[in-house]
């Protein structure tokens, strides 16, 4: 499906297209067919890709697809994620932190070797290379004060008005750092389905205004677990030889998202609640979803690691050969 998608969108905007709707969408959502097919439509929303027409963006036949290609993607989330336990318990485990961790930020710092840090940040790269980007869609479907603390957060996010101050910019001198390619997508090609899946949570919430309060609560998650995570990584890069600019990023999330945290979960849940109770469940669906689909990313890696084998779908070496 992947192949035929991006033939068609080399080709051009035009009656072929037709044929998008009609095609079934892949039978498993958490292949990487599937995964893939729906990053490349979401990607059109943000910086696209070189040669394709712009016209793609909001063409009926490649919605249609999309549009499959989502509800299939919601329909295995909300079968894995069963009962979403309520809003207020998952914040409140959340920060808890575990005494006996032992996801990717753990692994990293007690017994992560370089080449498994550098994997990491290339899996990392297709949502830190535009960080922020899928949540700011859900500024103009706030209002009032969950509004405003909204746009407090992400003006962090993109640097407080400095440049080079913006999380992506400091991400990419951190990939340039540990000797990997910056370049916006590069690693997509080698990207599994457990990494476009993160993203595509985001990207999915993001576009919809039925689900705003969905990516309020994927948010928030990444915000309160933020802080004493990028501790560990910011340390674990040190560790691992990382200079300066190789550390930064961590080290910014590390003050940045202990004030993030407290903004998401007062600023921005508690006034969204109050303006709009009903979005109570949505927000801890979002919340659920995105742990779910972090877990099943550390799942992944974890388990390739231990058997001495890349996470990715080519190893390093050979993407920058490629």
């Amino acid at each position: 499906m992947t192949d035929r998608l991006v033939t068609l969108l080399a080709a051009g905007p035009g009656p072929v297209a037709a044929t998008l709707s009609a095609g079934p969408a892949a039978a498993d959502p958490w292949s990487g067919d599937h995964q893939l097919a729906l990053y490349l439509c979401y990607e059109l929303h943000y910086r696209s890709f070189a040669g394709v027409d712009a016209g793609w963006e909001w063409h009926p036949g490649l919605l249609a697809l999309r549009g499959r290609l989502e509800r299939s993607f919601l329909d295995a989330l909300r079968a894995e994620t069963g009962a979403v336990a309520p809003l207020d318990e998952q914040l409140r485990d959340l920060l808890v932190e575990p005494a006996d961790g032992d996801g990717l930020s753990h692994h990293l710092l007690r017994e992560g070797e370089r080449w498994q840090a550098r994997e990491y940040l290339a899996l990392r790269s297709l949502y830190h290379l535009k960080e922020a980007d899928p949540q700011t869609w859900a500024i103009p479907r706030l209002h009032g004060a969950a509004q405003a603390a909204m746009v407090a957060v992400q003006y962090d996010e993109y640097g407080a008005g400095r440049a080079e101050r913006a999380h992506s910019r400091l991400f990419a001198e951190m990939m340039d750092d540990l000797d990997l390619d910056s370049g916006y997508g590069r690693y997509l090609d080698h990207a599994p389905a457990a990494a476009l899946a993160v993203v595509n949570l985001m990207s999915l919430f993001a576009l919809h205004r039925a689900h705003r309060g969905a990516l309020v609560g994927q948010f928030a998650g990444v915000e309160i677990t933020s802080s004493p995570g990028s501790a560990r990584l910011a340390a674990a890069l040190e560790r691992l030889g990382a200079g300066p600019a190789g550390t930064r990023f961590y080290l910014e999330h590390v003050e940045a998202d202990a004030v993030h945290e407290q903004l998401m979960r007062h600023g921005v849940i508690d006034a969204l609640l109050r303006d709009e109770p009903e979005l109570a469940d949505d927000i801890a669906f979002g919340l659920a979803a995105s742990t779910l689909l972090d877990d099943r990313l550390a799942r992944h890696a974890l388990a390739c690691w231990k058997q001495g084998r890349s996470a990715l779908l080519a190893p390093l070496d050979a993407a920058a050969a490629a």
